[in-house]
């Protein structure tokens, strides 16, 4: 048995829109104030369980959706001073002003469609390889969560995806993955925002290459803090929220994947920390898809290869060509030109890693149902499982 805790108020949300499950997803759930009320729900007691509650609830919510057809505009939990606003998207949820939908709606069954109309995260998305990702899946029809460090970055990229959208497809959330009251509050906001999440992308990621014989212990902890511990830390408040969503139904499946690399399939010379912190995070996703499939909870990694042309590798001071070549790591090599044609040369397909051929993977694992713990190749050839 599940019961709320004092985080009662952040616990409330996902619940509620584990209530409006239809098979795929669930609505958007907003916190309002102030509204015209359609839907009163019993306030549980302090530390109740969670089940009986959401069992009271759906009784209620069922028979307001058979007797009217559509959603309330607005629940509220009685005594509690707590509101939320339901939507098909995120603006209908805000305003509080009505469902467009009928309650029941029928699922997709193309690939292209697996993301639309699901919440998703994405950390480090606001520059590079997870900008990749956050346009993408924006394309695809989900609304995003750009959540990074780099707060201006991502309100830029956020302001403009919405202004093309001429709606509200995506919110920026400035977050640090190493720190555990960040990834809190994080998870906090997006709970009384959204209600929850249908999948959350762990990408925020740094390198420092350098020879073991010589690199500060400064830097490897700097690259294992965000890469390996700031997935687990993601992680944990995760599938907190997530795990709320399915109690009502105990079918809602979520997942969590986290980008890995082709150096967290083999090891990496003057790169150890990076490689090491790939390592641990394909072990971390292991022995999470164990625990939380219980909850519906897919955790799965992709593990691309170079991306070439996204700013990691391409950065003209601190890109990782221009690392490689001061750490002499391509024996010869004059110049960055050098370097990335070193490293073209490794892929059978010759050419880096590019965005789309990682989507084409995570639209896979979203779809794929029947999957967990898997770690996904995504390297034009140049690592091949065994």
């Amino acid at each position: 048995m599940t019961t709320f805790t004092k985080q009662i108020s952040f616990e409330i949300p996902p619940v509620l829109r584990g209530l409006t499950f239809d098979g795929q997803k669930g609505l958007f759930i907003h916190r309002v104030t102030g509204k015209k009320v359609d839907l009163s729900l019993p306030s549980p007691e302090e530390f109740a369980s969670i089940e009986e509650a959401s069992v009271a609830w759906k009784k209620l919510l069922d028979a307001y959706t058979a007797e009217r057809k559509v959603f309330p505009s607005v629940m509220e939990i009685a005594g509690m001073d707590l509101q939320y606003g339901l939507g098909t998207n995120y603006d209908e949820a805000f305003r509080a002003e009505g469902v467009s939908l009928l309650p029941t709606l029928p699922p997709s069954i193309s690939r292209a469609d697996v993301v639309r109309d699901k919440i998703a995260l994405v950390t480090g998305g606001a520059q590079g390889f997870g900008e990749g990702m956050v346009r993408s899946l924006v394309e695809h029809g989900a609304f995003v969560y750009i959540a990074d460090m780099n707060a201006d970055g991502a309100r830029k990229l956020s302001d403009e995806l919405n202004w093309e959208a001429c709606i509200t497809v995506s919110k920026p959330i400035t977050v640090n993955v190493t720190d555990e009251t960040s990834v809190e509050a994080m998870m906090n906001q997006v709970a009384e925002e959204t209600g929850g999440l249908d999948l959350f992308v762990s990408n925020a990621g740094v390198l420092r290459a350098g020879s073991v014989k010589v690199m500060d212990l400064k830097d490897f902890q700097f690259v294992t803090n965000v890469d390996y511990t700031g997935f687990f830390i993601c992680t944990k408040f995760a599938s907190r929220l997530m795990a709320l969503q399915n109690i009502p139904s105990a079918s809602y499946f979520t997942d969590i994947i986290a980008i890995s690399s082709k150096s967290g399939l083999e090891g990496s010379n003057k790169n150890g920390a990076y490689a090491g912190a790939k390592f641990g995070t394909i072990g971390l996703t292991q022995s999470f898809a164990l625990e939380l499939v219980e909850d519906n909870i897919k955790v799965n990694a992709i593990c691309p290869g170079n991306f070439l042309d996204g700013p990691l590798w391409s950065d003209p001071k601190r890109g990782l060509f221009v690392q490689y070549l001061e750490a002499g790591k391509v024996p010869g090599a004059k110049s960055v030109a050098d370097v990335r044609r070193f490293y073209e040369s490794k892929v059978p397909m010759n050419r880096g890693c590019r965005t789309e051929d990682v989507m084409k993977a995570l639209l896979y694992i979203v779809e794929q149902t029947y999957e967990t713990g898997q770690a996904v190749p995504v390297t034009g050839g140049q690592v091949m499982l065994n």
